[in-house]
């Protein structure tokens, strides 16, 4: 019992510059608290990012694409305009501005969006268009059958 007391006496006894020592403790509670609240935000607000052109997409049963990067978007409206992401583009041009746009050049995975209301004829003008420009790899988009309709 004798080895174990302190050399210089007292236990309760302390020098006047270890009473205000820091913490060298980090308190990551808080950091967490922000993490996670940023994590709900962007969980929440990524399906939203998409595409703001507002289509009503026909409902399928096929299997959904992986894909690594995003991929280049058009949209065919209800009344027939044309959209590469967000901007309108006359149907005549649509080759010329993928080409500017493709970052894999003719190789660049290209999404078609047809509203169901709009005719067949002119979704396949517009993918005539696509494949005209040289670009191979197009995929339709559609609901999952059975699945919500888009706001």
């Amino acid at each position: 019992m004798g080895m174990s007391l302190k050399a210089g006496g007292g236990g309760r006894r302390r020098s006047r510059g270890s009473r205000h020592a820091p913490m060298s403790e980090i308190n990551v509670t808080p950091m967490v608290d922000v993490m996670l609240v940023l994590l709900i935000i962007f969980m929440v607000a990524a399906p939203l990012l998409t595409v703001g052109v507002p289509i009503e997409l026909p409902q399928s049963q096929g299997k959904q694409l992986e894909s690594n990067h995003e991929p280049l978007t058009i949209s065919v409206s209800s009344n027939g305009d044309v959209f590469i992401g967000e901007t309108k583009v006359a149907i005549d041009e649509i080759a010329d501005k993928l080409k500017a746009i493709a970052k894999n050049g003719v190789d660049e995975q290209i999404f078609v969006r047809g509203d169901k209301g709009i005719s067949y004829g002119q979704v396949m003008l517009v993918m005539g268009r696509i494949s005209a420009g040289g670009f191979k790899k197009v995929s339709l988009v559609t609901e999952v059958e059975g699945g919500a309709s888009p706001p």
